[in-house]
């Protein structure tokens, strides 16, 4: 059977508190502090932040958790990632600018990105907004243009690395337990060994599997993942 990589999407709702940190432990200290978690209402800093690393590493779930964490205070942010094509002009009620995927952009959204940052930190109203952003490659290697490269490297720079695998064990393992389900050590090793091995990937299935073993009032077996994947 051929590794199988599951599009994550907005399956569950992204929150820092979801976050495994593992060795990102420092990343995820700065976005809590900087949306308000255990600070009350101390101003946030203005420094942009870019977050870098490969895929399944966290980076869009991060980015979402902090868009969440931002619109459950009532603020409107503005979000812009490589599936827009066509990104609106920069919105001077946002709070926040968050940019995820940067290596993939167009050049027309290079463009509006390189406006939105500009009117984010240097804005007409003379309160800048924060811009937090993420890509696969560090500063010095995105093939942005170069006034928009310069930029996502100017303030906090944070690489995110990927869970060994203990780790996504752990986090698996915790996942199951919240939900109230028991997920052996074989279905694990299973999990781990037949399909994609990034955390994002692996959480979509537990949550497939899941809602797949309610629906048919069954525990979670190999059997029954064998099963799904014939049927779903």
């Amino acid at each position: 059977m051929k590794q199988m990589a599951l599009d994550i999407g907005l399956a569950t709702s992204p929150s820092l508190s979801r976050f495994f940190a593992g060795p990102n432990t420092a990343v995820l200290q700065h976005l809590r502090l900087w949306v308000g978690e255990g600070r009350g209402q101390m101003p946030r800093s203005p420094v942009p932040t870019y977050l870098w690393g490969e895929s399944g590493s966290g980076k869009t779930h991060l980015l979402k958790s902090v868009r969440e964490a931002l619109r459950e205070q009532g603020a409107i942010v503005g979000w812009l990632d490589a599936s827009i094509g066509y990104p609106p002009e920069f919105d001077e009620r946002w709070s926040a600018v968050l940019m995820d995927d940067v290596h993939l952009y167009t050049p027309m959204q290079q463009a509006r990105a390189f406006n939105w940052f500009v009117n984010a930190t240097s804005p007409a109203t003379g309160i800048p907004r924060w811009v937090l952003a993420a890509g696969e490659l560090p500063p010095a290697d995105l093939k942005l243009r170069e006034d928009l490269r310069s930029r996502l490297g100017w303030g906090h720079v944070f690489q995110l690395r990927l869970l060994d695998e203990p780790a996504r064990r752990a986090v698996l393992r915790q996942e199951a337990d919240s939900r109230g389900v028991f997920l052996g050590d074989d279905v694990m090793d299973y999990m781990l060994k037949r399909f994609s091995r990034d955390l994002g990937s692996l959480m979509q299935l537990l949550d497939m599997l899941d809602g797949f073993a309610l629906r048919n009032k069954r525990a979670i077996t190999i059997p029954l993942l064998k099963t799904m994947l014939e049927t779903e």
